[in-house]
């Protein structure tokens, strides 16, 4: 294994009386699709959050790209590489779709954003959703929205929080063979988090199974 992007040791998140991430360690190989599996209430979005530096953890260490990502030193370099998506983080409804990846392109410094945004859209098929308002998209037009935001600053990482949570089978599925085709491509790192094992099978490379961790 080449050096990994993303080197996790010991990881513990505590809330209060109750221990929501309790010593994970793992590695991710740069250039594939690692799936993070484990029932609702494992931790995978709270580890996920962790490694966004969302939430501080209590112990362990997380480095990306060889660098401790809680070092304040680290951050922007670090933030440049990754990007993250999951449909629990809704984009604003008052905004048209365009509007939208315009405000993330330029949030991201992307150069060329309009000729970017251009690319992306037709890449996920949502070019003709561009001038609609997002708050009269489908689950499954979000769905490719969110991924589009997600790739707007072509990130080396990608952090996928249960892309396809909500979603009827053959849109999940036509969205993750989109994924798959986006990554084949662009060679993109991938930590995919799910409680589908059906899903993470067919889409990565290698899975981590993540149990519900002890109560104190």
């Amino acid at each position: 294994m080449s050096n990994p992007i993303i080197e996790v040791k010991n990881l513990v998140k505590k809330f209060d009386k109750v221990t929501a991430v309790n010593g994970i360690s793992f590695e991710i190989e740069e250039g594939k699709i690692t799936g993070l599996l484990g029932p609702n209430g494992a931790g995978k979005t709270t580890t996920i959050q962790m490694l966004l530096d969302i939430v501080t953890p209590t112990s362990g260490e997380v480095k990306m790209f060889g660098l401790d990502f809680h070092n304040n030193k680290n951050r922007e370099e670090i933030l440049s590489q990754l990007n993250f998506s999951s449909p629990y983080v809704a984009l604003p409804y008052n905004l048209k779709v365009w509007e939208n990846l315009i405000t993330f392109a330029k949030l991201y410094n992307v150069k060329n954003p309009k000729k970017r945004i251009s690319e992306i859209s037709k890449f996920f098929d949502i070019d003709e959703l561009l001038p609609k308002m997002t708050s009269s998209l489908s689950t499954g037009q979000l769905t490719r929205l969110n991924l589009a935001k997600a790739l707007l600053n072509n990130p080396r990482l990608l952090l996928l929080d249960e892309p396809t949570a909500s979603l009827d089978p053959d849109i999940a599925d036509r969205s993750i063979r989109l994924l798959k085709k986006f990554q084949n491509e662009k060679k993109l790192t991938i930590l995919y988090t799910s409680h589908n094992m059906e899903e993470v099978e067919k889409l990565c490379d290698r899975i981590i199974f993540i149990n519900t961790a002890e109560k104190i």
